[in-house]
């Protein structure tokens, strides 16, 4: 008997995917645990085995096109058997689901001398018939000039001849900007309106919905510091030459100053769950990663216990996977807090939108040489602007400085890091 194989929920967050590739086609016998298709959900491409065993009888999408999370993705059944009444009922219960009225516009008569014509629009219960403007086109001699009501006033108080008016609207017609716009023929450039529309992507859907959610729903609040990065920037010169098999960055080197900052001010280490606040006893950080279509956040686990080196091989690795779709439900699940670094952008500083369901995140900006004040004297110094989002139903003010004023510390003072860890 014929079954229907719907779109799966690949992650937490997916609700609608799209068959980046088939790799079956109709006809063909499917067995259990059997590729079938590749998913792209919001965050990755995933590889999708079948449930079911079957000869593939439909395809409910298209490569390249979308469906929401158990909707119809294929039918199996035995060969030769009749799908189209099970296809039928699976489209009326969609569109009982749905419940939305449909609009068509039907013309019911028209005449090419008139500039109007009449159409039907045909509700479910009613049809209403409306008059709606047609302009003809001009021909090619030039003798007919198509152009709107208000284009025709201004040209003729203008004493603008239409004839001499290139026009850019919908099939030529000349509008108020060709009227603005005309200098009597003398070549002026005359600009163009234009746009491209394009699909949202299923990444690009979640992080507006995730963020949106976040930005409206906890009272942010922002804690600002300038880190002296000369001891920093010292420090991993010579880590880099002398110890570490692996060179390090300071995105590795703030990685770990947030780790050891977590275990000093573990309310900061938390998250609002609507009920309660959880306060996570292990430390996982999210790292940002900018991809073509958005972002992702991959996670270093238990990163108070790890080293620099450890730190910047994983973060490489899950970056690399990131931009070339790899990453897995496990890469990017589980954050109790997050850190987004702008600063090889260079940005020199900005503010995050917390990542749910973390409590705070840091941005960090570049490192910028400037002068400042040591021992009395105006000398050059680098300096480093991060600042701490903060979700105000967990963290109070005080809570958020004495993490950060952590944090500031570790990276004035790298010996602090590399004594808690092996390098």
């Amino acid at each position: 008997m014929a079954e229907v194989v719907r779109m799966p929920k690949l992650s937490d967050t997916m609700k609608e995917g799209v068959v980046a590739e088939w790799h079956k086609k109709v006809g063909d016998s499917v067995e259990t645990g059997e590729l079938l298709a590749e998913i792209e959900t919001d965050k990755a491409t995933m590889e999708f085995e079948s449930f079911q065993e079957g000869v593939l009888l439909y395809i409910g999408v298209e490569k390249g096109k979308a469906a929401p999370v158990d909707g119809i993705l294929a039918i199996l059944g035995e060969k030769g058997e009749d799908v189209k009444a099970l296809i039928e009922a699976e489209a009326a219960a969609s569109t009982k689901e749905e419940k939305k009225e449909e609009v068509k516009p039907v013309e019911v008569a028209s005449n090419s001398s008139r500039e109007t014509k009449e159409v039907a629009v045909k509700t479910e219960n009613k049809t209403i018939i409306a008059p709606v403007k047609s302009y003809p086109s001009a021909n090619e001699s030039g003798e007919r000039v198509v152009a709107s009501p208000l284009a025709k006033r201004l040209a003729e108080e203008r004493n603008i001849n239409l004839k001499q008016v290139r026009g850019t609207g919908e099939g030529g017609r000349i509008v108020k900007r060709d009227i603005d716009n005309f200098n009597g023929g003398g070549g002026t450039f005359t600009g163009v309106e234009s746009y491209v529309d394009e699909p949202v992507s299923q990444m690009r859907k979640v992080i507006a919905n995730r963020l949106g959610e976040s930005k409206f729903s906890a009272p942010h609040f922002y804690l600002t510091v300038s880190i002296d990065m000369d001891n920093a920037m010292a420090a991993r010169v010579s880590i880099n030459k002398q110890i570490a098999p692996e060179k390090i960055s300071f995105n590795d080197l703030v990685v770990k100053a947030c780790a050891e900052g977590l275990k000093d001010h573990p309310a900061v280490n938390s998250g609002w769950h609507g009920d309660f606040i959880r306060y996570n006893s292990h430390i996982h950080i999210g790292v940002a990663v900018a991809v073509p279509d958005g972002l992702l956040v991959p996670v270093i686990r238990f990163a108070d216990g790890k080293s620099l080196t450890q730190i910047g091989a994983e973060v490489k690795d899950l970056a690399q996977k990131a931009k070339s779709k790899k990453l897995q439900p496990a890469d990017w699940e589980g954050n109790t807090f997050t850190i987004s670094n702008l600063g090889m952008f260079g940005i020199d500083e900005f503010t995050a939108i917390i990542n749910p369901p973390d409590a705070c995140i840091l941005a960090v900006g570049g490192i910028q040489q400037v002068p400042v004040v040591k021992n009395g004297e105006i000398v050059p110094g680098n300096v480093m602007k991060v600042t701490l989002s903060c979700d105000h139903r967990v963290v109070d003010v005080a809570v958020g400085s004495a993490f950060l004023n952590s944090v500031k510390n570790y990276l004035e003072n790298p010996v602090l890091l590399l004594g808690k860890s092996a390098i």
